[in-house]
């Protein structure tokens, strides 16, 4: 046994630094991960296609996919929208423009 490990140790080791920096990218990679959702508040005239154009730098989707996102993550969200009412929408990188009195970051809606 003694001999079989000498004999293999430069492939242990390099299988062990393998698997090693493989865990480590994989931790470093959701940790980055750019996706991040937008807790917005509903004004008066919006709706989920002017939303969706008014962040339309902040996500790479369609505006058909941005609306069909947003009415999956969202609960109780059909095709109209009311004033007030507070929706999680999905965005790259969140802009200095954005208001903070009516935009928070929000964690990750339920799938």
């Amino acid at each position: 046994m003694k001999n079989l490990c000498i004999k293999y140790s430069y492939a242990i080791t390099l299988i062990i630094l393998s698997c090693s920096l493989a865990l480590f990218l994989s931790f470093r990679d959701h940790s980055t991960n750019d996706n991040q959702y937008l807790k917005i508040t509903v004004s008066d005239g919006d709706s989920l296609w002017k939303i969706s154009n008014k962040y339309a730098e902040q996500h790479s989707l369609s505006p058909s996919e941005f609306v069909g996102w947003v009415q999956k993550h969202n609960k109780n969200i059909s095709d109209e929208i009311y004033p007030g009412e507070k929706i999680v929408i999905p965005v790259s990188v969140v802009s200095k423009k954005t208001s903070a009195t009516t935009s928070e970051l929000a964690s990750a809606p339920e799938e």
